[in-house]
């Protein structure tokens, strides 16, 4: 009987593995590669113009409620224009960079789409660049900036302006290290250039507002910059089970350095500050978008939505005067890309928090960088967790060893614990004072083997934390069939085997003396193994390594411990 029901339920394993298989092939792809594939929206040949970006034609229609107030009182909710739409002209302006595929939108001078080539989309297409910034059929994300204020050409009442440019696209040549380009707009005797820079190699873009005055008259303005982003779900986020990263917009305050703003709370709650310096963000998993101004400068912060419910982020400068025949320039850097944390810190003071590992930053930044030391020579992300998780259980060695050693001495005199239940049956008053006189004769603390492993959890979640948030894992391969250690295992053999490891774990624990209890802890492998089937492989390798050196540890110190038994026994 017991060789029939354990062939049934090997064969029910095997087919469930192979439907989990199935249904992976079947409807595991990114959502997002799902709507590209659906709506053809891979960019082809070097200017890629494709059905995905805006065009002329159908590109966004920027409401005025999408700007911000010149002059807003500080506290005050920000209330909508009224909508007035201009239908734009031109042609978008493509620019292409080492890193960047960017799109430029002529009214207004916006980005409507930007592109990282050195992160595919998706691991199999490796010429089809992620996209940071778009505004299609997937959703509304866009950088914006311009002037407002009492001669700002984008608080007209006909709507944002429309630059013209000397081409339609721009690419940077082999040997160029930056790569100019140039907006033109003429008003009423007011030359405005509006100036992208793009450095090689960087993700930072200098976006500068030339005005020069060739009137009789002052002019008056003043520099917003913003990111307007819809309520759509986050397209680099890998993980379906388990925690989510971040999706909102941050800020840095004079009280605090880093703030996030829950789009769901800004409807009802809009935050405005001001700040010195400082920067404006929306996050997202791997990837960030950062206007950050001048440093010196005090600056109007707000997180808000439009008439259209769309979430803004952005600022407002001080008001500039620009004397006749004279020339200013203000503006902004735009930062669009990965959340690597030695650039971010060099771009602004904070910025590098966007990173966020929780409220176990401070043991989460320490753990990233032992990652990559370990991957600075052995060029693997797999096997730098693996490096890493040793380390870790060193660091612990003393702790996990007092735990085990507590598990192994309750494992000794299991027999006599289950010869006390038995003793005293239903009389559990009887039953807990003989175990507690147990446990003192034997000089066993019960509680031991658990306190250690509490001490270690807050490493273990930071860890955690790290290698959730970490984009270097992107798309990283570790070996064999794990070509991406920031999606699910496509085998589920990750899962399994950290499945069979912690079995193996709890075989060389002592059996819980209440029977139900018992059961729970044997179903705890088969359940955890079905959670962790679509965690990121990055981290079920963590588990297993963690599982194996566990059992390694603790099967040396309980045939240590059961051999001294044996040899007082024997005298």
């Amino acid at each position: 009987m017991d060789k029939q029901r354990l062939i049934l339920f090997s064969l029910i394993a095997v087919i469930g593995y192979l439907l989990i298989l199935a249904w992976n092939d079947d409807y595991g792809q990114p959502p997002e590669e799902q709507l590209v594939t659906q709506n053809q929206q891979l960019s082809t040949g070097d200017a890629f113009t494709n059905t995905s970006l805006p065009s002329a034609n159908n590109a966004e229609k920027v409401a005025n409620s999408d700007l911000p107030s010149a002059t807003p009182a500080a506290g005050n909710a920000v209330t909508d224009q009224p909508s007035v739409q201009a239908k734009p002209s031109q042609q978008l302006i493509n620019v292409e960079t080492d890193v960047f595929k960017i799109s430029i939108n002529p009214r207004g001078g916006d980005v409507v789409y930007a592109a990282l080539k050195d992160y595919p989309r998706v691991i199999d297409k490796p010429d089809a660049p992620f996209a940071l910034l778009q505004n299609n059929g997937a959703r509304v994300y866009v950088a914006q900036s311009g002037l407002i204020g009492a001669n700002g050409p984008d608080a007209s009442a006909t709507g944002r302006p429309i630059y013209s440019a000397s081409q339609s696209d721009f690419k940077m040549l082999e040997g160029e290290e930056t790569l100019q380009v140039d907006l033109q707009l003429n008003e009423n005797g007011v030359v405005i250039t509006k100036r992208y820079t793009f450095t090689r190699g960087d993700y930072l873009i200098d976006v500068d507002y030339l005005i020069n005055n060739q009137s009789s008259e002052n002019w008056q303005g003043n520099f917003f910059a913003q990111l307007k982003r819809d309520n759509s779900a986050d397209p680099s986020q890998t993980t379906s089970m388990g925690m989510a990263s971040f999706l909102g917009a941050a800020t840095q305050t004079v009280e605090d350095n880093y703030v996030k703003v829950d789009f769901d709370d800004i409807a009802d709650e809009p935050f405005k500050e001001k700040n010195t310096g400082g920067w404006v963000a929306i996050l997202q998993h791997y990837f960030v978008s950062v206007w950050v101004p001048n440093k010196d400068q005090q600056h109007l912060y707000e997180v808000r939505k439009n008439s259209q419910g769309e979430n803004i982020a952005g600022l407002v400068s001080p008001a500039t005067i620009v004397p006749p025949g004279q020339q200013v320039t203000v503006g902004a850097q735009l930062y669009a890309g990965p959340k690597i944390q030695d650039r971010l810190e060099q771009i602004s003071p904070s910025l590098e928090l966007t990173i966020d590992y929780g409220f176990l930053f401070f043991i989460g930044q320490p753990l990233f960088w032992l990652l990559s030391f370990f991957h600075s020579f052995l060029g693997n992300w797999g096997w730098a967790i693996i490096f890493t998780t040793l380390v870790i259980k060193l660091a612990f060695f003393h702790l996990s060893a007092t735990s085990y050693k507590s598990m192994a001495n309750m494992r000794r005199v299991g027999p006599e614990m289950a010869r006390i239940k038995e003793q005293h049956g239903s009389d559990r008053q009887k039953m807990s004072a003989a175990m507690m006189e147990l446990y003192k004769k034997e000089k066993i603390n019960p509680l031991g083997g658990c306190l250690p492993i509490l001490v270690q959890m807050p490493v273990f979640i930071a860890l955690y934390w790290v290698l959730m948030e970490s984009v270097e894992l992107r798309q990283a391969p570790f070996m064999f069939w794990i070509e991406d250690l920031a999606v699910k295992d496509p085998l589920f053999i990750l899962p399994i085997l950290m499945g069979v490891t912690m079995y193996g774990q709890q075989l060389l624990n002592p059996t819980p003396p209440d029977p139900t209890q018992a059961k729970v802890m044997k179903m705890l492998p088969i359940m955890f193994t079905f959670f962790f089937l679509w965690f990121p492989s990055g981290l079920v390798l963590y588990w297993v390594a963690n599982n194996i050196l566990s059992i390694a540890q603790q099967w040396v110190i309980t045939r240590k411990i059961e051999k001294a038994a044996e040899n007082k026994t024997l005298k």
